[in-house]
C-alpha cells in the first residue's frame, strides 16, 4: 500500500499495515482523533518501551476518519535508524520521492508546505532526539515542520518527554501506561486462543505486567508450547523467553536495552543503580524512603536518578506516588544488572530500623503508623530479608535477625510465616553469630506453631546458648519451651518452664521468675 500522492518510483512510502490486534488503546485514540478535528494537530505518543506507541500511530493512520481526510497524503516515517537532522530530513525525503541530495531540509519543508494537507507520523523519534549533540537541530527541524499550515504532525517517542519549540495540542495524551486486565486478556486470546486454562493464562500475563510488548510475545510462545510450558521456562530463563526476535518489536530484551542506552540515562549513571534496586522492590519506593539519609549515600543524586527513569518511562510513578518499574524490566535487571549487596545494605538498615521500632511500640497506638508503612513495602522488605537469606552471606546474621522481627510482623497481621521459618531454620548452622541464631529459635519457641524436627533445634539452641554464657537468655528459652509444648505434651511443658523457672531464680531474674511463673500456672489451669 502506498500513500497515493507522493507515491513515485523513488518513493520508499510504503504505510504499514493497520494493527490486527488492538485492544485497550481505545480511549487514547478517541483523544488523538477529537484532535484531528482541528486543521492541523502535533501530537506526541509517549511511554515506555512496548507500550504500544507504534501500534497506536499505525491505528490512527488508518482511521476512516484520517483516511478520508488526507487520503494519500500520509506519510509514515520509521525514524529507528537516523541519528541527525540531515539523515532524518533525508528519510522524509526519501518517502516523499525525492532524490537524496547533502541537505534535503529545506526540499523537504518546501514539498511539505506546496502541496495539500499532509499527516506524517515519525516514529521513534526519539533515537534522534536522544542524543544531545543532536537534540537542538531535531527540535529546530520540528518547529519548522509544524510553521507549515497543512501539516499535521505526529511523533512517538520513548519516554515521557515531549520535544521542545513546539506548540503540542492540548491537551497533553498522557504517556501510555499498561492495558487494562480486560484488554490484556483479549489480545492474549485473540493470539493464542481460550484453550488454555484461565488461571495459567493469569500467571503468564501476571508477568507481563499487561506490557503490550510483553502480552504479545508471550502469547505467541504461548501458543506454540501451552502455557505450562511457558510458566516452567520463565522461572529458568525469564525475559529470554521472549527475547528470541532481532529488533526492539520482536525481542524484550533488546527493547528494554534501547532504552538503558538512552543519553536521558547515562548522563545520569546512578540512574541504572535506582532501575536495579527496583527490581527486588515489587512496592516501589516512596519519596519518603528515597530521601533516607543513609539510602542516598547508597545512590548519588537519587532525586536526579527519578526523574531519569521517569523522563525515560523506565519507572513509572504508581496512585500513592510511589516509584516502581514494571515486572518485564524487573525481570530484565534483576537478571542482567542486579542491584549490589552494597546498594542492597542501606535499605536493609532502614527496614531493620521500622521493625525494630514497630516491635518496641507493639500494643501502643503509636504502632498504627508503622503498621501502615510496614504494609506498603511488604514485599520489598520480604524480598531484601531474602537476599542475604544465604549460606556464606555477609549480612547472614542481621538478615536471621532481621526476619524474626518480620515474622513477627508477618504474624500480627495474618499472613502466612512458616515457609520464611523454615528457610531460617534450615540456615542457622551455616551463621557464625550464635546470639542471632539463638535469640531467633528462643523467640520462635515462643509460639505453638509447629516447628519441624523441634528436638534437633532446641539441642543446638541449648549449644549455641553454652558459647553466649547469657543465663536469662536461656531462661526465657526453657520458659518458652514449656509454652510450646503445653498444646503438645504437658510433663515436657511443665519440666521446661520449671528449669526456666529455678535458672530466673538462681540469677535473680525477677522478670524471668514472673513469666515462668504465669505460664506454669496457665498450664496447670489447661490441665
Amino acid at each position: 500500500m502506498y500513500s497515493g500522492s507522493y507515491a513515485s518510483s523513488n518513493s520508499i512510502s510504503m504505510l504499514p499495515a493497520e494493527p490486527k490486534i488492538f485492544h485497550g488503546r481505545e480511549s487514547e485514540l478517541a483523544d488523538i482523533l477529537k484532535h484531528f478535528e482541528q486543521n492541523t494537530p502535533r501530537i506526541a505518543i509517549l511511554g515506555a518501551g512496548g507500550m504500544g506507541k507504534t501500534s497506536l500511530a499505525q491505528a490512527v493512520l488508518h482511521h476512516e476518519d484520517v483516511v478520508i481526510k488526507y487520503q494519500g497524503n500520509r506519510l509514515f516515517v520509521a525514524c529507528d535508524t537516523t541519528a541527525s537532522k540531515v539523515e532524518l530530513a533525508g528519510l522524509i525525503g526519501a518517502h516523499l520521492g525525492m532524490k537524496l541530495g547533502q541537505d534535503l531540509t529545506q526540499a523537504v519543508l518546501h514539498r511539505l508546505s506546496e502541496g495539500s494537507p499532509t499527516l506524517l507520523i515519525l516514529d521513534n523519534l526519539e533515537t534522534a532526539w536522544e542524543p544531545v549533540e543532536s537534540r537542538k537541530k531535531i527540535e529546530e527541524f520540528l518547529s519548522l515542520l509544524t510553521d507549515i499550515a497543512s501539516l499535521a504532525l505526529m511523533i512517538t517517542m520513548r519516554g515521557a518527554e515531549r520535544p521542545s519549540k513546539v506548540q503540542w495540542t492540548r491537551p497533553f495524551l498522557p504517556p501510555l501506561e499498561s492495558l487494562a486486565q480486560e484488554a490484556a486478556h483479549k489480545v492474549f486470546i485473540d493470539i493464542a486462543e481460550d484453550r488454555h486454562p484461565m488461571e495459567e493464562i493469569d500467571q503468564v500475563l501476571s508477568l507481563t505486567d499487561n506490557m503490550p510488548l510483553s502480552i504479545n510475545l508471550l502469547a505467541h510462545a504461548v501458543d506454540v508450547e501451552g502455557t505450562t510450558a511457558i510458566l516452567s521456562r520463565w522461572q529458568r530463563e525469564h525475559t529470554s523467553v521472549i527475547s528470541e526476535g532481532y529488533d526492539q518489536r520482536s525481542n524484550l530484551e533488546i527493547s528494554i536495552l534501547l532504552s538503558l542506552e538512552s543519553p536521558r540515562i547515562t548522563s545520569t549513571p546512578h540512574s541504572q543503580e535506582l532501575l536495579s534496586l527496583l527490581s527486588i522492590l515489587p512496592d516501589g519506593l516512596s519519596d519518603v524512603e528515597l530521601k533516607q539519609s543513609k539510602f542516598k549515600f547508597a545512590i548519588q543524586d537519587i532525586l536526579d536518578c527519578k526523574r531519569a527513569l521517569l523522563r525515560t518511562a523506565l519507572a513509572y510513578l504508581d496512585d500513592h506516588k510511589r516509584l516502581k518499574a514494571l515486572v518485564p524490566i524487573r525481570e530484565y535487571m534483576a537478571k542482567f544488572r542486579p542491584p549490589t549487596d552494597k546498594m542492597i545494605r542501606p535499605l536493609f538498615k532502614h527496614f531493620q530500623e521500622l521493625l525494630q521500632v514497630y516491635l518496641a511500640g507493639m500494643g501502643k497506638q503509636s504502632a498504627a503508623l508503622y503498621v501502615e508503612r510496614l504494609n506498603s513495602n511488604y514485599t520489598n522488605i520480604s524480598n531484601i530479608i531474602q537476599n542475604g537469606l544465604h549460606p556464606g552471606h555477609p549480612d547472614l546474621a542481621d538478615s536471621i535477625s532481621c526476619t524474626s522481627h518480620f515474622i513477627r510482623f508477618s504474624a500480627a497481621i495474618g499472613n502466612e510465616v512458616m515457609p520464611l521459618v523454615n528457610k531460617v531454620i534450615s540456615l542457622l548452622p551455616h551463621s557464625e553469630d550464635h546470639r542471632a541464631k539463638a535469640s531467633f529459635a528462643v523467640w520462635l519457641f515462643s509460639g505453638q506453631r509447629l516447628i519441624p524436627h523441634p528436638e534437633a533445634l532446641i539441642a543446638q539452641t541449648l549449644e549455641w546458648l553454652k558459647n553466649l554464657d547469657d543465663p536469662d537468655l536461656e531462661a526465657t528459652f526453657y520458659t518458652n519451651l514449656g509454652y510450646y509444648y503445653s498444646g503438645l505434651d504437658i510433663p515436657a511443658a511443665l519440666k521446661y518452664c520449671q528449669m526456666g523457672l529455678s535458672l530466673a531464680k538462681s540469677h535473680g531474674n525477677i522478670r524471668g521468675q514472673s513469666t515462668a511463673l504465669d505460664r506454669l500456672s496457665w498450664i496447670k489451669w489447661r490441665t
